[in-house]
């Protein structure tokens, strides 16, 4: 039975190490997380007929190898971690090694075998780092303007100061310099314009959408707002109906497009039209902002598919 199917490798990736493992056969080895041990483990891909390789997500500690299998031609899927962790749980594996991990993989690429997706460009990868680095003065913005308020010494009330100009600042340094990368290569300046051109849509979550969410254009709608997370999630037993929820996909999409939606509810005809009319009907405004906010996603998924900026729907 084992025999028909076509081999796998999944591998856990770690700072200095890459765990490796196959299925069928089982055979697991180690390798070091550089070009050497990269090389390393093509070789030993290739001995072992490997068809396709599964990796978690990990930041920068997967994205050489993954360049280097790109190059080689071998065909690999990166997947969330969480993923991963509850079909090892569905499994009945509850215990957590790095070895316990590739083999975890492997069993997962043979069973459920992931989507390849083309490897981003290198363009691509430095302006989701751009991004990244972005939400995280935001955060830091947020919680240094919380704190000031509750600050009574007069040197914390100044450092704060200082540090929020200084936020400032480098949030300016970080959208201009995305901004330069984005309308340095023609494709994704084109994107940026397609994108930018729906009302309530801003320069800032435009280059968000594209560094984070580099699939858009390229699905149908519904596979869009679930990879948003925006597609509600259906919860019915028996004769009993619970009230649909959005959850999973990508929460920073989610939290991007939340200002657009409340943006595009006063000043987007088409959508601002939607909005009043679920409001009309006793739908509450956050269920309302959430179907914008789906709304925005699966149109620039649409605009970006066709290749052509918005239009405003011709009145009836």
């Amino acid at each position: 039975m084992t025999a028909s199917i076509a081999p796998v490798a999944g591998i856990d990736i770690s700072k200095d190490h890459l765990d490796a493992a196959t299925h069928p056969g089982g055979e697991t080895r180690r390798f070091t997380n550089d070009r050497t041990g990269h090389t390393a483990l093509l070789r030993w891909l290739e001995r072992n007929d490997v068809q396709q390789v599964v990796f978690e997500a990990t930041g920068p500690y997967h994205r050489t190898l993954e360049r280097r299998l790109a190059v080689a031609g071998r065909p690999f899927a990166k997947i969330n971690p969480r993923q991963a962790r509850r079909f090892a749980e569905a499994t009945g594996t509850l215990a957590k090694t790095d070895r316990i991990d590739a083999i975890g993989l492997a069993r997962f690429a043979a069973v459920l075998q992931p989507e390849c997706r083309p490897l981003r460009s290198e363009t691509l990868d430095q302006l989701a780092e751009l991004v990244a680095a972005r939400r995280m003065l935001v955060r830091d913005r947020t919680a240094t303007t919380n704190r000031a308020k509750t600050l009574t010494l007069d040197l914390l009330k100044r450092q704060a100061a200082v540090r929020l100009k200084q936020i400032a600042r480098q949030l300016d340094a970080l959208d201009a310099q995305a901004r330069a990368l984005v309308v340095a290569d023609p494709l994704l300046a084109r994107r940026l314009v397609v994108l930018t051109s729906i009302p309530g849509l801003g320069e800032i979550t435009a280059i968000a959408l594209i560094a984070d969410m580099p699939e858009l254009g390229q699905m149908d709608a519904k596979h869009a707002a679930s990879l948003a997370g925006l597609a509600p999630v259906a919860r019915q037993s028996g004769t009993w109906r619970g009230k649909s929820f959005i959850r999973g996909g990508r929460a920073h999409l989610r939290q991007a497009l939340y200002m657009p939606a409340l943006v595009a509810a006063r000043f987007n005809p088409d959508l601002k039209a939607r909005f009043n009319a679920m409001t009309a009907a006793g739908k509450p405004a956050k269920v309302a902002i959430t179907a914008l906010m789906r709304r925005l996603i699966v149109l620039a998924n649409a605009l970006l598919r066709d290749d052509r900026t918005w239009t405003q729907r011709a009145s009836a």
